[in-house]
């Protein structure tokens, strides 16, 4: 267990760069730069890519790289995904067992590995990336990604970033010390999970055997036969969190305009670009996310992979200003979904794009909101069990500036987010407003 819960020295108090874009280690000329044929998924040598998870943000991601001539294979657990839909091939598997992906991967021969879900058997990822296909960002990072003691490891003990005081326990008695050691209130994790699931608060020790139970059956992949360790945090002042959707590609890492956002239970409800950030806060959080994805992607490149593709880089805002790390994704973020209305090129384009070999700068990057505007999202939540019909859109979308994707899941279980509304407003306040009414006005019907 790591008992080193003190955090280092924040890197960010350094003297802010000018830039939030860092020189990559490959160049255009280097070995892992790629020029792939494009354009004739149909034809005899296609650039070939397997989705893995395809749900809403595997359909766009699936959607961008057909615009750009890739074939694409969508694979989930169930069948009809929304990007199962979309792609021109689909395959419904368990992705954490390595002897049917290792199957699905001999089948669909692909190029190109793109992993959308936490749920995988990333042994199986190495050993494609061993045999020369591309995993993406790499086998690496997505096994370090999916495991948030890894992780943790990684960006505080070996590239020194700030975070929040913590303990990792594999047990309900070690659980009980890491508490005690990190203080109350904590927050507990599985060390492999996302989207809030299998999350607990914990005010007092009397509520740990609780949040002990539901990080083991509230998880993902809760029926994996295993006992998860898990992660247990101080719960930190929090004025506020942040996205940093970041980008590696082979012209190197830049970062977007930074994202506000609100989540419930550790789940996505809203989100906002560009976020309302003072220009300290801003550099200390680009700087942050830079570190973390260049650590990342210097071990991969080490490694002989590319690490190429977007992260999202989750940020604590304390009270007091501190910037704290918390965690990354090594995809687009549910967050970035305001990306579809607020940047000129959205970050499921900018995966597409770094994934396929070509350069994303800055400049890609930009922000289309008019000056002084902000773009904001709104997830859908819809609770029932049947199908969701959504119907008034004609009174929803009769706003100028407002927008919809609907996610066209097969079906509801309980509650699911099933749509995002955009719209853009004068500021902050504004925008979420506006995206909000865009939710509310539409009629959705569970049967």
């Amino acid at each position: 267990m790591n008992e080193n819960t003190q955090n280092r020295p924040d890197p960010s108090s350094a003297t802010p760069q000018s830039t939030s874009s860092v020189s990559a280690s490959a160049l255009p000329d280097s070995p892992l730069s790629v020029d792939r044929p494009l354009g004739t998924p149909l034809g005899p040598q296609p650039t070939r890519v397997l989705l893995l998870g395809s749900g809403e943000l595997g359909k766009e991601v699936t959607i961008e790289l057909m615009r750009l001539g890739a074939w694409v294979c969508a694979a989930d657990s169930y069948a009809g995904a929304p990007a199962a839909q979309v792609a021109h091939e689909a395959q419904v598997l368990d992705m954490a067992d390595a002897q049917k992906l290792n199957a699905l991967i001999a089948q669909v021969k692909p190029d190109i590995i793109i992993p959308e879900v936490e749920a995988i058997a990333t042994s199986e990822l190495a050993e494609a990336a061993h045999r020369g296909i591309q995993v993406v960002p790499s086998s690496g990072i997505a096994a370090i990604c999916m495991d948030r003691e890894r992780l943790r490891t990684l960006a505080h003990d070996e590239l020194g970033l700030p975070t929040t005081p913590y303990r990792f326990a594999g047990s309900f008695e070690e659980l009980g010390s890491g508490a005690e050691a990190v203080g109350y209130p904590c927050v507990v994790k599985p060390i492999m999970s996302s989207s809030g699931h299998g999350q607990s608060v914990v005010e007092r020790s009397e509520q740990l055997e609780q949040a002990w139970r539901e990080a083991q059956t509230g998880r993902r992949a809760a029926n994996d036969g295993t006992v998860s360790r898990v992660i247990v945090e101080a719960l930190v002042p929090l004025a506020y969190e942040l996205t940093v959707l970041t980008v590696s590609s082979r012209a190197g890492v830049v970062t977007c305009a930074p994202i506000g956002q609100r989540q419930d239970h550790g789940d996505y409800r809203e989100s906002w670009q560009p976020a309302n950030v003072d220009d300290m806060t801003l550099a200390t959080a680009q700087r942050i996310a830079c570190t973390a994805v260049l650590g990342m992607v210097d071990q991969a490149q080490r490694e002989g992979e590319r690490g190429w593709g977007v992260f999202g880089v989750e940020l604590f805002v304390l009270d007091n200003g501190t910037v704290l790390f918390n965690e990354v994704s090594p995809r687009p973020h549910d967050t970035g979904m305001v990306t579809m209305l607020s940047q000129r090129l959205s970050e499921f384009a900018l995966h597409a794009r770094a994934v396929l070999g070509l350069p994303v700068t800055q400049e890609h990057l930009n922000l289309t909101l008019r000056q002084g505007s902000v773009a904001a999202s709104h997830a859908i939540v819809v609770e029932g069990e049947g199908e969701a019909v959504f119907s008034n859109l004609p009174e929803a979308l009769s706003g100028p500036d407002a927008d919809l994707r609907i996610f066209a899941k097969p079906a509801v279980h309980g509650h699911r987010r099933m749509a995002v509304s955009l719209a853009i407003g004068r500021d902050v306040d504004e925008a979420r407003a506006r995206a909000a009414n865009v939710a509310d006005t539409l009629h959705v019907v569970v049967a």
